[in-house]
């Protein structure tokens, strides 16, 4: 059976990864390290994770596989997931794949050394948008859908 795992730290999108999971019937697990308030809903699987770097991401990686569905902004925790053959989805929508994991990698790395060499370099760029949240939407719903197919159907 397939699951959804969310990095739920700083995630704007647990709430729509609810609502896909409930749709499709699988559980959904929301990964922190504390400080978020339980879901109540049946499928949801509020796991709270000791303090420490990477520990969320340790915790999803470690059971993240072919046919589950990873909602991330993390490209380390998105490269083992890839590499598990799970499908993992940024907050945003975008897809991380075998075919563009290693360049978002790339570019993270240069990111950081950019902001290590000048400290005024800071923020993200733009602000998470509605379209992103729909965008987010569409993507879950097609990466159940794959998932089906690799985990045959959920009901």
């Amino acid at each position: 059976m397939s699951a959804i795992y969310v990095d739920a730290d700083a995630c704007p999108v647990k709430s729509e990864a609810v609502r896909v999971a409930e749709r499709h019937r699988v559980p959904v697990y929301i990964v922190s390290n504390g400080g978020l308030r339980p879901n109540p809903h049946p499928l949801v699987h509020n796991i709270i994770v000791p303090e420490g770097p990477d520990v969320a991401d340790m915790w999803i990686a470690a059971r993240a596989a072919a046919g589950d569905v990873v909602v991330t902004a993390d490209i380390p925790l998105a490269a083992k997931c890839v590499a598990a053959g799970a499908q993992v989805i940024r907050h945003n929508g975008d897809a991380l794949t075998t075919a563009n994991i290693g360049n978002q990698l790339a570019t993270r790395d240069l990111m950081s050394d950019l902001r290590a060499a000048d400290p005024f370099r800071q923020g993200s760029g733009r602000r998470f948008s509605k379209a992103d949240r729909s965008r987010f939407l569409d993507m879950l719903e097609r990466a159940m859908l794959r998932a089906s197919k690799i985990n045959g159907p959920t009901s």
